[in-house]
C-alpha cells in the first residue's frame, strides 16, 4: 500500500476534507508515521503550526514550522488565529485556523501532530471534521530504548520526556482510534486504512441527496 489511494465520484459528488490527528507521546512514532503517510497521499497535507520555540538547525521556516517570539504569538492569540494552540515543553505552538478552512473546503485533508490538548481543542471547534488515532508503543521499556536510539537529546532531556508519557498515555480513551506500533509498516498501513476509510463518510459526501435524488429516481 505505497501508493496514493485515488476516490473518485461523481461529478455531482464533491468531498469536505477532514482533520486527520495523530497523537503519541515522544519516540512512539508519529512523526515517522506522519512522514510516511505524506509520502504515499497527496490528498493530504500537513498542518504548519506557529511556535515560540528556536529554530533547530535541520529545520526551515514555513516548513517545518512558523517560528515566531512571544509577542507575536500572543498577538496571533488576540486576534483569534488559532484553533488551538497549547504550552508544551515550556514552549507555544498554535494552529493557524485559515489555511486549514480553505483546504477542507477544497476537499484536501489536513494532518495534525498535536498533544492531546490541541486534539481536545480542535474537536470542541470542529467535531464533525476531526479524526483522530493515538500512537502507542510496544512497552515502556521499548519507548525509552527509541528514544536512547534516536540521539537527538541529552540523558536529562529523555527522562523528562520520559516522565511525561505517562501523563500523555492517560489521554488515549479521548481518541477515535488506538493503534499500537509494534511494526512501524504495519502501523502505517493501518493508520492509511483509516483515512480512507473516513473520507468515505456519508456526512463528507457533498450533494449525495442531490446525486440520488435526481440520478437514482426511478420515476426519471
Amino acid at each position: 500500500m505505497n501508493e496514493s489511494v485515488k476516490l473518485s465520484f461523481p461529478t455531482q459528488l464533491t468531498r469536505r476534507g477532514l482533520m486527520f490527528v495523530l497523537s503519541s507521546p515522544s519516540g512512539a512514532g508519529k512523526t515517522t508515521i506522519s512522514r510516511l503517510l505524506m509520502e504515499r497521499d497527496d490528498n493530504i497535507k500537513v498542518s504548519i503550526s506557529a511556535t515560540t520555540r528556536a529554530k533547530r538547525q535541520n529545520e526551515e521556516n514555513g516548513t517545518h514550522y512558523h517560528f515566531v517570539d512571544d509577542a507575536a504569538f500572543q498577538t496571533m492569540v488576540d486576534n483569534k488565529e488559532f484553533l488551538e494552540h497549547a504550552t508544551v515543553f515550556q514552549h507555544r505552538y498554535g494552529t493557524p485556523r485559515q489555511p486549514v478552512d480553505e483546504a477542507l473546503k477544497n476537499g484536501m485533508d489536513v494532518l495534525f501532530d498535536i498533544d492531546w490538548q490541541g486534539t481536545r481543542l480542535i474537536k470542541e471547534q470542529a467535531p464533525q471534521d476531526v479524526v483522530s488515532i493515538f500512537i502507542l508503543p510496544p512497552s515502556w521499556s521499548e519507548l525509552e530504548k527509541r528514544l536512547q536510539g534516536r540521539g537527538m537529546d541529552s540523558q536529562d532531556e529523555i527522562s523528562f520526556r520520559m516522565s511525561r508519557a505517562a501523563a500523555e498515555i492517560s489521554h488515549y480513551a479521548e481518541y477515535d482510534y488506538v493503534i499500537i506500533n509494534r511494526d512501524l509498516e504495519d502501523a502505517t498501513r493501518r493508520v492509511q486504512a483509516i483515512l480512507v476509510a473516513e473520507r468515505m463518510k456519508r456526512r463528507r459526501l457533498v450533494g449525495l441527496q442531490k446525486f440520488i435524488s435526481e440520478e437514482l429516481n426511478p420515476a426519471s
